[in-house]
């Protein structure tokens, strides 16, 4: 008989078994199996059976996931976690590599006759960037045109619903949304990411994601009593009666571009106000610089 395996799932299983001199020894569960040493005592006593009175029972000991966890990795620690955001490319381990693609993003690109981009629209809530971002992925589609669209609320139902709307947790869901967004351009994809991202530092952190003019930053220049009006969501009720604190424009601010590529203002015209219309300025724009061809 070579030993005796015992599988063990949490909570964790601890195991007191007597040695040959009467003592005890304590068994680790390393990889979540429980092994029952073979010893000479085995063939010695071939009457040893589970009733036994010289083994101690097995007990499980209560163990919360989280101090579990943290206990056998420290690197899932809450600290660690934040420190890792926070560094970043600082803390990789040196024997992470990038591995190469046999197929290159101008293989891709040419396949799709287009070139990957990120379209990243922000502005307050309110300022209609989710209905031009539908608008334009529609008319790129109908133009042949492979696009994808990351909504900042879509994101936060997946990916990012571990997050807050604190200034940190902000920082981080940009910060997700933008590798992300340079994946899908990476793979010669328009991408286009409609969020309110209202910190110019997090957002000037995504362009420097991609190459020089692949981040096309449109503004939605909607002034706040506008977007208050529109209140889609009754998110500045809420806001202005202190029952959401930390909304942008309220209580928190939303800082402008300075130097983005695209400006959608906001005007009286109904016609030039239009989400297609607005739609069709970002297509002229990618038709100037060349990203709707192979």
């Amino acid at each position: 008989m070579e030993g005796l395996a015992i599988r063990a799932s949490r909570p964790s299983i601890i195991c007191s078994l007597p040695g040959l001199d009467g003592g005890s020894q304590r068994l680790p569960l390393s990889d979540g199996f429980l092994r029952l040493p073979t010893s000479s005592y085995a063939a010695d006593k071939p009457k040893l059976v589970a009733k036994s009175a010289s083994l101690h029972p097995i007990s499980a000991v209560n163990v919360s996931a989280q101090a579990s966890l943290t206990a056998d990795f420290p690197a899932l620690s809450e600290t660690n976690v934040k420190e890792e955001r926070i560094n970043g490319d600082k803390n990789k381990p040196e024997n992470i590599v990038w591995h190469e693609s046999s197929i290159c993003r101008c293989d891709r690109q040419q396949l799709l006759q287009q070139k990957g981009c990120v379209i990243w629209i922000t502005g307050l809530s309110g300022s209609g960037k989710s209905t031009v971002a539908c608008a334009l992925s529609k008319a790129l589609f109908e133009r042949g045109k492979l696009t994808y669209t990351l909504d900042g609320d879509n994101v936060r139902h997946g990916l990012n619903r571990d997050l807050t709307f604190k200034a940190e947790d902000r920082t981080e869901n940009i910060r997700r949304i933008g590798e992300v967004a340079k994946l899908f351009a990476d793979v010669g994809v328009i991408c286009i990411a409609s969020l309110i991202s209202p910190y110019r530092r997090d957002r000037d952190e995504c362009r420097s994601l991609l190459p020089e003019g692949d981040f096309v930053e449109v503004f939605m220049d909607v002034p706040l009593s506008v977007c208050e009006s529109r209140d889609p969501k009754g998110l500045y009720k809420l806001a202005r009666a202190g029952k959401i604190k930390g909304f942008t424009g309220i209580d928190d601010p939303y800082e402008a571009p300075l130097n983005c590529e695209v400006v959608l203002k906001h005007t009286r015209d109904d016609d030039s106000c239009s989400p297609r219309q607005m739609a069709e300025h970002i297509i002229s724009y990618l038709q100037n610089k060349g990203y709707l061809e192979g």
